[in-house]
């Protein structure tokens, strides 16, 4: 009897990257197939995004296109997941008829036995399986790695409690939860076997981690668990709020060769007021206090941010503040999102919302700004000396191979164009940065 064929999307973060991966082995342990062509799929799920509008509209728009393939292929059910149906679920059931079950962020471990209602034709009232979200990842759950082998995202925390006024999060992922110390090691541990050697450690919140439980661990805790482990040589940790870098965080970062000199650090804002109408903890003063604590602790960190532009109330004198502050504080990598007027936040609610227009334009600006940055700063690393995970092979004729430095996370910053011979994905090596642009780098292996 042949197998049904199931394609898997993932949108969204990495967050979301790891539930689809827990989805696509749950699937695959219930003796489904996995294609990654969709043509060929008797069954399509989305595992959406729902964060701001951008990341809606991409989630509506793959709906839409994987439900015109049902329409003229293949495929006898289309299945969305996640945050979308975790916000929406009933509203989407009414509008998109083609869908022929709604499954939210809670119902993770549940998906065979909910793919499988579907083949009995099990009625699911509206077309929408949607329960509370308190679905937390843990080791003994299956996963397939999509990443490539050489790394993998590592999530140590579920949901949110932070209630940022503009943000979403808590009511689509629940409270913040973190996993059991040793439940994490023994997944990192498994990652290893693997062959994974660079874990990415995240979550919301991942300074948050270890808060919520009796055992007293926290996030430095954590990584003196993962540094000793056979086969990882590289640790990377994304999404660190600022107010919760504590400097035992940072001595480990400075002390542990195998933690990667670089830190993800989202402040969102500088200007006070619009701090404070965030309901971000810590006014602008504490977050340049935490930048220059972190660069003076670990020497050399590379420091990515992301901010929010065109918030409710944010004035030009207010733009400015926050554009002085990206020309002094000279991230190393930066991105910008304009704010995205969410129901049901604080936020939609709030007076002076500024138009489309001037947030596209703060926008342009910040991002130009950086631009100049960033190229100033990649000069200063000609000459030096820095390791490289090779990734593939280049599509420069005059490099062999692409990678990454520490600096450089994968998908969100630059890469580097190595000139070796006879590497593979996975492989590290040492080289010299010969030269760069404004993103990206060029090195000779040594």
């Amino acid at each position: 009897m042949r197998k049904e064929k199931v394609h898997v999307v993932s949108l969204g973060c990495p967050k979301n990257l790891v539930d689809s991966e827990v989805i696509t082995a749950t699937l695959i342990k219930d003796g489904l197939e996995i294609t990654p062509h969709p043509e060929e799929a008797d069954i399509i799920i989305i595992n959406t995004c729902a964060f701001i509008l951008p990341a809606k509209e991409e989630s509506i728009d793959e709906i839409f296109r994987m439900a015109q393939m049902k329409k003229n292929g293949r495929c006898g059910r289309l299945i969305v997941a996640g945050c979308l149906p975790q916000r929406y679920g009933s509203a989407l059931a009414r509008e998109i008829p083609e869908v022929d079950l709604f499954i939210g962020t809670g119902e993770i471990p549940r998906v065979a036995e909910l793919v499988r209602g579907l083949e009995k034709g099990d009625s699911h009232e509206d077309r929408v399986c949607i329960g509370d979200p308190t679905f937390l990842m843990r080791s003994y759950h299956p996963r397939v790695i999509s990443t490539p082998a050489h790394m993998s995202y590592l999530k140590v925390s579920e949901g949110c409690s932070n209630r940022c006024s503009y943000c979403v999060i808590p009511a689509i992922r629940g409270r913040f939860r973190s996993r059991e110390t040793d439940d994490v090691i023994a997944e990192a541990e498994s990652l290893a076997g693997r062959g994974v050697k660079e874990v990415i450690i995240t979550a919301q919140d991942t300074t948050s981690y270890g808060r919520d439980l009796k055992s007293g661990v926290t996030l430095a805790t954590l990584l003196k668990g993962i540094v000793s482990i056979e086969g990882i040589k590289w640790i990377r940790l994304l999404y660190t709020y600022p107010m919760n870098i504590t400097g035992e965080l940072l001595e480990i970062v400075a002390k542990e060769e195998k933690i990667c000199n670089y830190l993800d650090i989202p402040v969102q804002h500088i200007d006070d007021e619009i701090l404070t109408a965030m309901k971000r903890r810590g006014d602008g003063s504490r977050i340049r206090e935490t930048l220059a604590r972190t660069r003076k602790i670990v020497p050399g960190v590379a420091i990515r941010t992301s901010l929010i532009v065109g918030f409710p109330g944010e004035t030009p004198k207010r733009f400015k503040n926050l554009l002085e502050f990206v020309q002094e504080t000279r991230f190393d990598h930066l991105g910008v999102f304009k704010y995205s007027q969410e129901e049901g936040t604080e936020a939609a609610q709030l007076p002076r919302q500024v138009s489309e227009g001037v947030k596209e334009s703060r926008r342009n600006t910040i991002m130009e700004e950086q631009s100049l940055v960033s190229y100033e700063i990649n000069q200063t690393l000609i000459g030096s000396e820095e390791e490289i995970l090779i990734e593939g092979e280049s599509e420069i004729s005059e490099y062999d191979y692409v990678g990454r430095a520490q600096r450089q996370a994968p998908d969100i910053d630059g890469v580097t164009y190595v000139k070796s011979r006879g590497r593979s994905p996975g492989d590290i090596i040492t080289c010299r940065i010969t030269g760069c642009e404004e993103y990206d780098l060029y090195a000779e292996e040594l």
